[in-house]
């Protein structure tokens, strides 16, 4: 136990720790942002905001072609070759340029709504200035600098967060608002050029080098498995966002995003541990694959456990929480939002899936797992949006396409001999069961204490069922 430990330990403070603080950090202060715009302006200003939001999200996703990987693996084996510095700060203000006029011409293409288009023409400049930022905390994380990056993003943060207490007390249309969120952006370039690198790096000198499209074709080539990938996620949420706009009322985009934005926080935990879990699975599997084995049998219950967890606490509260965040014009959002956690329940465990099967090499297949679920996500929310016109049927696509993505990882897994069927199966069959318990005392036992009354129980049980399990001592690679 103590081994397992000690290693969880190293790799998750001395490797994460920066990463993982800056991503809390931002994801409290810019849901606190969200909440004082939902609550300061009409429906159809905060939907216009989200939608904007959501494109821009969407299309600076692609625009950094997950290069981050081909750029760590090869300037540590070039020792920082100044070459290798200019074509990734090349490629990125390059891609940063062509996705900003692609974000545009989407706004015009999609939306006739001028305010849209017009958050959409400001707020997509932060593409730019996000490629080059996305630079400097790649070679500060190949370096181990992520605490440089840590500190000057939490003044960006923190600058924000100052406008939304302004706006607690003083009126600004939200056009202005996103003026200030693109100039607190540039102000944040301006500081990582300053300070953002080590005192023995100046990217100045690199912008001389010279960058071919035959190079730019190779490099793309090489990651495309992972540009895909990185890429599915995001357009997997935005999809719905961008269908609930097309064919449903506007203000029916912030009922899916107030959903989406506590839903992304409850999977923002498992999100952040399997930066840390990921490399144990690579580093266990080199030197022995029934350690590793085991180690992701024990990740997998915590993870089944922590999407319980956070569903069954979101089936007992979000009719509390939602109208003490947003206001109660929101009181109605929290059916969706329980319906939108169904997929909390197997998000975990599919995360954990994906990482092993990168780790075992198999990207591609990752990759066309990512791409089936998401066209299947697409094939029923656009179908059942034209038939039905509820936003319920979103929360369907996404949980039957998720579900899909989860069988179908333990197929593969249990064919390259991962995982038995048996096992396969009690994940389902378990979850099932502690839902329906869940379902039938509460309806039956009706205390703002139930849903920690509950948890007690099962897991004083679940520990004593596994005898040890995760207690299991393991030998460190």
């Amino acid at each position: 136990m103590s081994n397992c430990f000690h290693l969880f330990k190293g790799r998750l403070v001395g490797n994460s720790f920066w990463a993982i603080l800056s991503s809390l950090s931002q994801n409290i202060i810019f849901s606190f942002f969200f909440i004082v715009v939902a609550r300061k302006y009409s429906s159809t200003d905060f939907s216009s905001y989200i939608i904007a939001n959501t494109l821009y999200g969407m299309i600076a996703s692609f625009s950094s072609l997950g290069l981050s990987q081909w750029f760590i693996r090869e300037i540590k084996q070039n020792e920082f070759d100044a070459s290798i510095i200019s074509r990734f700060l090349k490629l990125q203000i390059l891609a940063g340029a062509v996705f900003y006029l692609i974000n545009v011409l989407f706004s015009f293409a999609l939306y006739q709504s001028e305010l849209i288009r017009s958050i959409s023409v400001l707020l997509g400049i932060n593409i730019i200035f996000d490629n080059v930022i996305y630079v400097f905390k790649t070679i500060n994380i190949s370096r181990y600098h992520q605490k440089r990056s840590f500190v000057l993003t939490s003044i960006e943060a923190f600058i924000k967060l100052m406008l939304a207490g302004f706006l607690v007390y003083f009126e600004m249309s939200i056009f202005s608002v996103i003026g200030f969120l693109v100039i607190f952006r540039t102000m944040t370039l301006l500081l990582f050029f300053k300070y953002g690198l080590s005192e023995t790096i100046s990217v100045r000198k690199y912008w001389n080098q010279s960058l071919g499209l035959r190079e730019i074709r190779k490099i793309l080539q090489s990651n495309i498995y992972f540009v895909v990938i990185g890429s599915v996620s995001v357009v997997y949420w935005a999809t719905g966002s961008l269908l609930v706009s097309k064919l449903l009322q506007i203000d029916q985009v912030a009922d899916y995003e107030i959903s989406f934005k506590l839903f992304s926080m409850a999977e923002i935990i498992p999100v952040m541990v399997s930066a840390s879990v990921f490399p144990m699975l690579v580093e266990k599997g080199k030197s022995d694959p029934e350690e590793r084995n085991l180690f992701f049998r024990k990740v997998f219950f915590v993870y089944a456990i922590y999407g319980l967890l956070a569903y069954t606490f979101i089936y007992s509260y979000a009719s509390i929480l939602i109208p003490m965040l947003f206001g109660d014009k929101y009181i109605h959002t929290a059916t969706f939002c329980i319906q939108m956690f169904w997929t909390i329940i197997i998000f975990p465990t599919a995360l954990l899936q994906a990482n092993l099967l990168v780790a075992l090499r198999m990207e591609k297949t990752d990759m066309w797992l990512n791409l089936s679920s998401l066209a299947l996500n697409f094939l029923i929310a656009f179908l059942g949006l034209n038939m039905f016109k509820d936003l319920s049927v979103v929360n369907y696509a996404i949980f039957i396409s998720f579900l899909f993505f989860h069988v179908s990882q333990d197929i593969v897994l249990v064919k390259s001999g991962i995982h038995k069927k048996s096992q396969a199966l009690l994940f389902y069959i378990a979850s099932l069961f502690i839902l329906i318990s869940y379902y039938f005392l509460s309806s039956f036992i009706f205390s703002s204490y139930f849903f920690f009354l509950f948890w007690l129980i099962v897991g004083t049980i679940l520990l004593i069922y596994n005898k040890g399990f995760l207690l299991t001592k393991t030998v460190t690679a």
